[in-house]
């Protein structure tokens, strides 16, 4: 058995999800409060995860919210097919399965995983 399968540093894998969420909140239409409200950090620590002289610390509640943001991303492109513009509505329109716009209900930890259940379920039906 090679070693080669070996997990990336706590670093790296912060790193790794900072760029990726900031991809996500980006692709998503989501503005730079909006992200910052979504995964608990100030806005000006979200500025400094742009300019890359912050990352998210492996194993925080930051590090996790964003995790959930990024897989709700990736729920939606796969439904949507990748079109950035759909994606985009369909976080800013009224959903009665949600209650609310998934952009108002992911500011919340519980919409969050709510947000991201309900893709899943879309993604994957039975």
């Amino acid at each position: 058995m090679h070693d080669t399968a070996k997990l990336a540093p706590a670093r790296d894998r912060g790193a790794v999800l900072t760029k990726a969420t900031l991809n996500a909140a980006d692709r998503l239409g989501l503005s730079q409060r909006e992200l910052a409200e979504i995964i608990g950090l100030s806005e000006a620590t979200v500025s400094r995860m742009k300019r890359g002289a912050a990352t998210l610390e492996d194993g925080s509640a930051h590090f996790q919210l964003a995790a959930l943001l990024v897989r709700i991303f990736r729920s939606l492109d796969a439904i949507v097919g990748g079109d950035e513009g759909v994606a985009r509505a369909w976080m800013k329109a009224p959903n009665t399965a949600l209650g609310v716009p998934p952009v108002e209900r992911i500011s919340k930890i519980s919409g969050l995983v709510d947000v991201a259940t309900y893709l899943d379920a879309r993604r994957a039906p039975l």
